[in-house]
């Protein structure tokens, strides 16, 4: 209670839910309610089944974006267009982050009765808001991947950089139309069969996020190569329809009271997390020159990271919403999260060395030494994702909105430095060449 007594206004009557935001509601429904929401209890065993089946669902999700990066990249517009390879990565982590934040505020919302009661708020206020985020974080990876194309060379292409803010910007709507529809498919269903939706919602948001974004971004960008010729019209018109959807859905969510606050406090956590990701992006670009067999295990290490902390993040946040003891929940979703570790990460890595996609023999030495940099780097993830979530809900934010973004891209940075510490321990106790352990 001291919680609301210090971080909320108590209504004057009860129309004034208009003047404050869905978190001030959900501590007006905590504190004044005769009944709260009173959580289900949840057997281990059952969370443990539900989140594992997530982790594989997202794990062969991230591998069939994989092996469709590999089949598209021989596209003629991935040839004359350099700049989209450049785009492919940025706009993955960002529309990821969106898919994955909503995702964890849908569970919130389910858990609390307000998709009973207020689904058609729910629905048409996220859709707008994620709507509103996409196109200007699409706008944004655009405008980087033309940067970052033009500054080695030197040379500015208006055609491509048209071309590559149009795809982007059309790619990120698309995206979240279908991502943000399935998302709500997926709570309502998960509600309807009794799964817990923290459990299964954030990995199945990564899964479908990197797919679908990265299908529709091989399409539309393909498709606006061969039409546009040296036209830019087109990609002016579809820019200036991204930037009038922009406040016309930035509006549609600001008045509505549960995205309002999601609006407000969204922005600053993912432009954030892109630069925390580019940090562990330099450090790829300086380990991939080493070791040639690095690149595959940093997608498994850096996608089973990120869902994990999501999961984590996503229940503590719930767990703080409904009222429930922290240390049980925290306790449980800790160790069931760990443990998991160990056989998500032997699949997806004999996966790989089943389809022949690295360079690296999985030797005992190997496997050991990997794992090792698997369990650091999620303890060190889920110990920050508690601090960070708690911390945030003291500070009067909702860790719905915020903490993921952070959380994922801390994953990719804490993921590829110690997994480049991994293998260059493994190159100095064996093999002196950058196909370890063959």
């Amino acid at each position: 209670m001291n919680r609301i007594k210090n971080n909320t206004r108590m209504p004057r009557n009860s129309e004034s839910t208009n003047e404050t935001d869905v978190h001030a509601d959900v501590c007006r429904l905590i504190a004044n309610s005769n009944k709260p929401p009173e959580p289900k209890y949840e057997n281990s065993w059952t969370a443990g089944v539900q989140m594992f089946v997530s982790f594989l669902l997202a794990g062969y999700g991230m591998v069939a974006a994989s092996l469709l990066l590999d089949k598209v990249q021989h596209w003629n517009v991935f040839q004359v267009v350099s700049e989209v390879y450049i785009l492919v990565p940025a706009l993955l982590g960002l529309k990821g982050n969106l898919e994955m934040t909503l995702a964890s505020r849908l569970s919130t919302h389910a858990h609390l009765g307000h998709i009973d009661n207020n689904l058609g708020s729910l629905i048409v206020g996220n859709m707008c808001l994620i709507q509103c985020q996409a196109v200007l974080v699409g706008f944004l990876a655009a405008m980087a991947a033309v940067a970052m194309g033009w500054i080695p060379d030197g040379q500015f292409d208006i055609h491509h950089a048209m071309l590559l803010c149009a795809s982007s910007v059309l790619t990120a709507s698309f995206a979240s139309l279908v991502l943000g529809l399935i998302m709500i498919g997926v709570i309502v269903l998960s509600k309807q069969m009794d799964i817990n939706p923290d459990n299964v919602a954030t990995p199945i948001a990564a899964s479908l996020g990197d797919l679908t974004t990265l299908a529709l971004l091989s399409w539309i960008a393909s498709l606006l190569h061969r039409t546009i010729g040296s036209s830019i019209l087109l990609p002016s018109i579809i820019i200036i329809g991204g930037l009038i959807l922009v406040p016309v859905c930035g509006y549609i969510a600001y008045e509505n009271k549960f995205t309002r606050q999601a609006l407000d406090e969204g922005w600053v956590p993912v432009v954030s997390a892109m630069v925390i990701s580019s940090a562990g992006g330099l450090i790829l670009d300086y380990t991939v020159s080493n070791y040639s067999g690095i690149a595959v295990f940093q997608l498994v290490i850096n996608g089973i990271g990120g869902n994990m902390v999501a999961v984590h993040a996503s229940r503590l946040s719930t767990s703080l919403h409904t009222g429930q003891k922290m240390d049980s929940v925290l306790s449980n979703t800790t160790k069931l999260l760990m443990v998991m570790v160990i056989p998500s990460q032997l699949i997806f890595i004999h996966t790989i060395e089943y389809l022949k996609a690295g360079h690296t023999s999985l030797t005992p030495i190997f496997i050991l030494i990997y794992m090792s940099a698997a369990l650091l780097q999620v303890f060190l993830l889920l110990t920050i994702s508690h601090y960070m979530v708690v911390g945030m809900w003291k500070l009067g934010m909702d860790p719905d909105n915020s903490a993921i973004p952070y959380l994922t891209a801390l994953g990719d940075l804490l993921g590829t430095a110690l997994l480049g510490i991994a293998f260059h321990v493994l190159y100095a106790i064996g093999d002196k060449d950058s196909d370890l352990g063959d």
